[in-house]
């Protein structure tokens, strides 16, 4: 019996599933890149290049892959959020004097550099909760520079997992996709009712 197992085991060990699911949360942060971050980059021949995703925000994958990833890269832009909001109260604590001069010295000496240095340590313990999770300095910085401030006022739901209708070759596993929500949404508009000619206002 497997009690207080959660989670799919997905036919691989501990490590490889771990390693899997990073991967897989990388690649989904990673799709919201520049496009210029893509010019330089090879594939493995070493020859042929690689392009830049068609939709950001989005990677196609089994659909038990994407319900077991849904929560971690949920989780990611959670710690991803909280380490903006403690930016920007160090960010205001800062000083605009150049590193070096007289004026940056006595703010690092005094009681200002202790204040922002207190402000800015949950901002960094975040970056390096995500570092430890994701290890891929490239994918947190995007998250927390691009995604997490669009969910600034969203308290959860940052993910979506939609079925596809397709099956992969193969196998037949049921294809899916999981996506950053906001982007991509249905706008569902409400009908009005007619209005007559001659009716009662």
């Amino acid at each position: 019996m497997r009690h207080k197992r959660r989670g799919r085991q997905l036919g691989r060990n501990s490590a490889h599933r771990k390693a899997l699911f990073r991967n897989m949360v990388c690649q989904l942060f990673l799709t919201e890149q520049d496009d210029d971050a893509y010019e330089f980059l090879l594939q493995a021949d070493g020859k042929t290049p690689i392009n830049p995703p068609r939709i950001k925000g989005r990677i196609e994958t089994t659909l038990q892959k994407a319900k077991e990833v849904r929560s971690m890269a949920e989780k990611c832009i959670t710690i991803a959020k909280k380490a903006v909001a403690a930016q920007s109260d160090a960010d205001a604590l800062a000083t605009k004097e150049e590193k070096g001069s007289a004026a940056w010295i006595s703010w690092r000496q005094g009681s200002g550099w202790q204040k922002w240095s207190a402000a800015n340590a949950p901002a960094l313990t975040a970056r390096r909760r995500l570092i430890a999770i994701l290890a891929d300095e490239n994918a947190v910085n995007v998250l927390i520079e691009k995604v997490a401030p669009r969910f600034a006022d969203r308290p959860g739901g940052y993910t979506r997992v939609l079925r596809l209708s397709g099956r992969r070759l193969g196998d037949a596993g049921q294809k899916a996709i999981i996506e950053l929500v906001g982007k991509h949404d249905r706008v569902v508009e409400s009908a009005t009712a007619p209005a007559f000619e001659g009716a009662a206002n």
